[in-house]
C-alpha cells in the first residue's frame, strides 16, 4: 500500500459520523470504516444474502478491488477517495420502480456535494456525477434478493496524476471549500435517506415523490447530443430529450423517442 500523509489525508471516523446520523427512527443504524477491504459492495452484499437490515453503511479507506458501472475498475490511492456502500431493502417498491435507486444516489451525490463542497456537480444519465464535464463520483448498484447495495466513490483529494482516466477530477481539483470526508459521507447519507424515505414512502412512484423532477434538475445529459453504446455492440445517436418516469433515457430518433434503459453515454456537444 502507497505511504499516506496523516495531514493531507487523515483517516475518517466512524463515531464522528455515526453521532451525525444515527439517531432512534432513522434509516441509518451501522456505520463501520474499514482501514481496507477488497470491494465494501461485496462486503455487504454477503451481508445483505446473511439477512442484515437495511441501514447498514460500510466505507474503506481503501478498496483492492473496487468495481464501477459495466464491469470496469475503480481504483483510487488510499485516504484520496470517499469509497462507501450502503445496504437497502426497499420493500415497499414494485420491481419495476427499482431501477430508481441509482439515480436516487445520484441525486443524493450531487446535492450533498453541492452543498457541502460548494462545486457545480451535475449528473450524466445515469449515474455519474461531473463537475465541468469531468467525473468526479462513480456508483453502483446491485441486487441480492429483496435486498439493494449501492457503492459510490468520490474522488476528493486526488491529485491530477492520481486520476486513473484524463477526463476525471476530484474535489481538490475542483476548488471545493471542504474536503473533509467525514463531513462529506454525512451530508451524503442526509441526502440519501432524504429522498430514500421520500421515494419508499410513495411506493417508489418518482414523480409524486419529487424525485424526477429533481433529477432532471441535475441532469447534465438532456438537451445534449449523445451516442449511446447499448448491450450487444449496438449504438444510439441523438438528442437526450428526456428521462422517462421509470428512469430510462429518452433519446430522438427519426423513427421517435427511444427510451433505454442500459448504456453508456458519451456527451458529444
Amino acid at each position: 500500500m502507497a505511504s499516506i500523509d496523516p495531514v493531507a489525508r487523515p483517516a475518517m471516523s466512524s463515531e464522528r459520523v455515526r453521532d451525525a446520523l444515527v439517531v432512534p427512527g432513522g434509516l441509518w443504524r451501522e456505520i463501520r470504516i474499514v482501514a481496507e477491504t477488497g470491494s465494501t459492495n461485496s462486503d455487504l452484499l454477503a451481508d445483505a444474502r446473511r439477512g442484515v437490515a437495511e441501514g447498514a453503511v460500510l466505507a474503506a479507506e481503501a478498496q483492492s478491488a473496487g468495481r464501477g458501472r459495466i464491469g470496469r475498475a475503480w481504483v483510487a490511492p488510499p485516504r484520496a477517495a470517499l469509497t462507501f456502500s450502503v445496504l437497502l431493502r426497499p420493500a415497499a417498491v414494485p420491481q419495476a420502480r427499482r431501477g430508481w435507486v441509482p439515480l436516487l444516489a445520484g441525486v443524493s451525490l450531487a446535492l450533498a456535494l453541492r452543498q457541502e463542497a460548494g462545486v457545480d456537480a451535475r449528473l450524466k444519465w445515469p449515474n455519474d456525477v461531473q463537475v465541468n464535464g469531468a467525473k468526479l463520483a462513480g456508483i453502483l448498484a446491485e441486487q441480492a434478493d429483496d435486498a439493494i447495495v449501492v457503492g459510490a466513490g468520490i474522488n476528493v483529494s486526488t491529485r491530477r496524476d492520481e486520476l486513473p482516466v484524463p477526463d476525471a477530477t476530484s474535489l481538490a481539483l475542483a476548488g471545493a471549500v471542504v474536503t473533509d470526508r467525514d463531513r462529506l459521507l454525512a451530508g451524503v447519507l442526509r441526502e440519501l435517506e432524504r429522498w430514500y424515505l421520500a421515494w419508499t414512502g410513495r411506493a417508489g412512484d418518482a414523480v409524486e415523490s419529487g424525485l424526477a423532477a429533481e433529477y432532471r434538475r441535475l441532469c447534465a445529459t438532456l438537451g445534449r447530443q449523445v451516442v449511446v453504446s447499448l448491450p450487444g455492440g449496438q449504438t444510439l445517436t441523438g438528442p437526450a430529450d428526456d428521462v422517462d418516469d421509470l428512469g430510462r433515457l429518452v433519446v430522438g430518433s427519426p423513427e421517435g423517442p427511444v427510451p433505454t434503459s442500459a448504456g453508456d453515454v458519451v456527451h458529444v456537444r
